[in-house]
């Protein structure tokens, strides 16, 4: 119903819990996955078989999935999906008002806010952050999101906030190669 009363809506938050969050978004893919560009899944222990069965759809359908267990991700001066950049006393010291020329990507959202304050005291700002989600099988990877930010014109330096252990750093690795 709200997809119909809302035909330009393209990005979904799921506050859904992990107990029903699949149903939510396979219910989303299957019915809407024209008008669907992203979901983001803020619910953290999605059982790991259900998000590579709903990331594998998901793909299919030319549908972008952030999570599952993302704070979301920010585009200063244009929008916030799901609670990325803290409060607002902390948008308003970070300046994630405006537009900066810093794009990152982190699994982390504690990180990402830390980001957002180092980026903004040691350059004009962020452009757009993403945390992708800290459970095995993110929707989206690191190389997605700085392949993204690489072909912008409006992105002058590219962060990623990798983590000890991970093993998705090294694709960007072989991607400088």
């Amino acid at each position: 119903e709200a997809f119909q009363k809302h035909p330009e809506v393209s990005v979904v938050v799921n506050f859904a819990s992990f107990r029903s969050v699949y149903n939510s978004v396979m219910e989303m893919l299957e019915k809407h996955s024209q008008q669907i560009k992203t979901i983001a899944i803020i619910a953290e222990g999605v059982p790991e078989s259900q998000t590579r069965k709903f990331n594998k759809v998901a793909m299919e359908k030319g549908v972008g999935i952030i999570g599952p267990a993302t704070v979301g991700g920010i585009k200063p001066g244009c929008f916030r999906i799901g609670n990325t950049g803290g409060m607002l006393d902390n948008i308003v010291m970070c300046k994630l008002y405006r537009p900066g020329s810093v794009a990152y990507v982190s699994r982390s959202g504690g990180l990402s806010n830390e980001l957002n304050n180092m980026i903004s005291r040691n350059s004009d700002g962020v452009y757009e952050g993403v945390a992708i989600g800290g459970d095995r099988y993110p929707g989206s990877r690191f190389l997605d999101h700085l392949l993204r930010y690489n072909d912008n014109p409006s992105v002058h330096m590219l962060v990623l906030l990798g983590e000890v252990g991970g093993v998705d750093e090294y694709q960007i690795c072989d991607a400088l190669k």
